[in-house]
């Protein structure tokens, strides 16, 4: 199989890693792809925004499957010029994206599937906000109605943040989702679907916020840890059967089947499991635990679900053991993240041959590669136990030096003190 991955993050890194051990495809093209990705398989540049660019890069390089990482080039419409071209792609069309799209959207759809989640108001004004956030009461939850790169919500006990961030969307003409506060613990659950067919991969935790504790404002993902020792195996049945499967279900009877990733953000709470949002695709940083996970070829898995096949697929196989992933962020991120800043270190760091280093936001200028972006690497380890693929991770994130980055050193950290 010839392949094209779309996009330029650590998610396409690990997507392209993990293809690359499938024995039945022949090659991989990524577009625009980074540093990182470079050293593997040919980048092309390219508008990730611009659909048509898209389908005629596809039928140029004649590829059998595109493979669409981010949710820009899904809203774009990307499938559906893929689709209209013939080319089989993993990833929805504009009309099925907009689960991510549009808040509103989605819990609509969960509604009409029966799905749990919270209880929301869509607010268009100041008024309805002030009045949507007494309702609910503190903590407050205020999520922009679109894309906003997994960093559009604020949960905070403050009123007056609350409502300045619901301003600020309606100052640019958005409309915001104000919630009521889930409490326990957070997981993420990717689904792979063809339309018809769901398959649940394993489990994650990702860790949103910059700080450690979940101090700070939400990033796009500072780390992950798959699969979770204190969450009992069942769950994940339990999710497809009462999540997963009701909302393919739903969007199929509504005339635009969901192909590629239902990634079902959860919350354990002490009502039972609520769905906190739907994304359309790979998160990031989960992708980098789980996918590294997976024995099953990921090209020939991909490819039943482009292909609406998935009911003949076998079970999933896992590799035994853990995965941590750490995100290494430019100084000043997320708010004015630092760009052209250099690198060293990764070597080091991939010397455990238990360690990959999966590049986000670098770019090589002459022979150096520096900061290209706000999360700039993910430390991933794998290891027999959590807390051994936890110290692989920190050592390898010691390797690096980037002046003036972060990171969290609190990843996975509380299940390890709990489950060692």
């Amino acid at each position: 199989m010839k392949l094209l991955v779309i996009g330029s993050g650590a998610r396409e890194h690990v997507i392209v890693s993990a293809l690359l051990r499938d024995p039945e495809v022949e090659s991989v093209v990524v577009a625009p792809g980074n540093a990182g990705i470079a050293a593997l398989v040919q980048c092309i540049p390219i508008d990730v925004s611009d659909a048509q660019s898209i389908g005629e890069l596809a039928t140029e390089l004649q590829v059998d499957l595109v493979v669409v990482g981010p949710e820009v080039p899904l809203m774009a419409g990307a499938a559906n010029e893929l689709n209209a071209r013939g080319i089989p792609c993993f990833g929805p069309t504009r009309e099925a994206a907009l689960i991510e799209g549009s808040k509103a959207f989605c819990k609509e759809v969960m509604s009409q599937a029966g799905i749990a989640t919270a209880l929301a108001h869509i607010c268009a004004n100041l008024t309805e906000a002030e009045i949507a956030l007494d309702t609910f009461g503190s903590p407050y939850v205020v999520k922009d109605d679109g894309l906003a790169a997994g960093k559009g919500v604020v949960v905070t006990s403050d009123r007056s943040e609350a409502l300045a961030h619901a301003r600020s969307c309606f100052e640019v003409g958005g409309t915001v989702v104000i919630e009521e506060f889930l409490d326990g613990p957070e997981v993420s659950i990717f689904g792979i679907s063809d339309g018809t067919t769901v398959i649940a991969l394993q489990p994650a935790q990702d860790f949103k916020r910059v700080g450690d504790n979940d101090e700070g404002p939400n990033t796009g993902g500072m780390g992950a840890y798959s699969p979770l020792p204190w969450l009992d195996e069942s769950v994940v049945a339990e999710v497809t059967e009462r999540v997963l499967q009701p909302m393919a279900d739903e969007m199929k009877r509504r005339g635009t089947p969901f192909v590629g990733v239902l990634y079902a953000g959860l919350a354990m709470t002490t009502r039972g499991i609520r769905v906190i949002e739907f994304n359309a695709r790979f998160g990031d940083p989960e992708t980098q635990v789980v996918l590294s996970r997976l024995v099953t070829p990921l090209g020939q898995f991909l490819y039943a679900a482009a292909t609406g096949q998935l009911k003949d697929f076998a079970t999933l196989v896992w590799y035994p053991g853990y995965a941590v992933n750490v995100v290494i962020a430019a100084q000043g991120y997320p708010e004015s993240p630092v760009l052209g800043t250099p690198i060293s270190g990764v070597e080091l760091a991939e010397s455990d041959q238990q360690v990959a280093v999966f590049h986000a936001g670098t770019a090589l200028v002459g022979a150096e590669l520096v900061t290209s972006g706000g999360r700039v690497l993910s430390v991933m380890a794998q290891a027999p136990t959590l807390n051994e693929a936890r110290e692989r991770a920190y050592a390898g994130v010691a390797q690096i030096v980037i002046a003036g980055s972060h990171f969290r050193s609190d990843i996975a950290r509380n299940a390890c003190a709990t489950h060692s």
